[in-house]
């Protein structure tokens, strides 16, 4: 990078992320991710003032990323229910694939995201409305109970936590994994439709069912 070029805040932070996940952040500094930029660390500085608000911005970054990728499944339309499913399908999906593909990034983003509990808390927030708004479009149309909001989106998010909450990493090895999935989505299923026929569990019919072989 020539002194010409202006250095931009994503490249600061695919830097870091790249020095996060080849030292661990304990061991990554300001000036790794400069000397990898070229530029001097003061120059990095400029745009962090500090390498906590430097690892911070990392995570941040991410999690926005997951929150905006699901948020257009939120607003898409079609049936809530099925909506509901492909928006857990791609979470679940997301985190771990990203536990498998990328663990040591994987695993630097969980510690540095348990020091910064404010982005986490605004991820889940976000997360959450994201499916109280599926959950309002469902009652609107008649296919969900008007008594699912008051439990609202952060109880689905809490229900199926086992599947995409960093701190259950370790059981998403495991092969029965995907039927543990399957089942706690019939359980969610049959508190959130409607008991008047439009059944819109796996399998079912009225317009809501799960397409069948939709798999995370």
């Amino acid at each position: 990078m020539t002194a010409a070029q202006p250095l931009t805040r994503e490249q600061i932070l695919e830097a870091a992320k790249e020095a996060l996940r080849r030292y661990g952040p304990a061991k990554t500094t300001v000036v790794d991710v400069a000397q990898s930029l070229g530029v001097s660390h003061g120059t990095v500085y400029r745009h962090f003032p500090t390498k906590a608000a430097l690892r911070a911005a990392v995570v941040r970054q991410g999690l926005a990323a997951v929150s905006r990728d699901l948020g257009a499944i939120a607003e898409e339309d079609g049936p809530a229910v099925d909506r509901l499913r492909r928006w857990l399908a791609a979470l679940v999906s997301r985190k771990q694939g990203y536990a498998r593909e990328d663990p040591e990034l994987f695993a630097t983003y969980h510690l540095i995201a348990a020091d910064d509990s404010g982005a986490v808390a605004e991820h889940l927030s976000a997360l959450a409305e994201q499916i109280t708004h599926i959950l309002r479009d469902g009652v609107a149309a008649g296919e969900i109970r008007p008594s699912a909001l008051a439990a609202g989106g952060r109880a689905v998010l809490d229900a199926t936590a086992r599947f995409h909450n960093p701190s259950h990493a370790a059981e998403w090895i495991s092969p029965e994994i995907d039927e543990a999935f399957d089942a706690v989505w019939d359980l969610l299923v049959l508190g959130l439709a409607r008991p008047d026929g439009q059944e819109a569990g796996r399998g079912g019919d009225g317009g809501a069912a799960v397409p069948t072989g939709t798999r995370y």
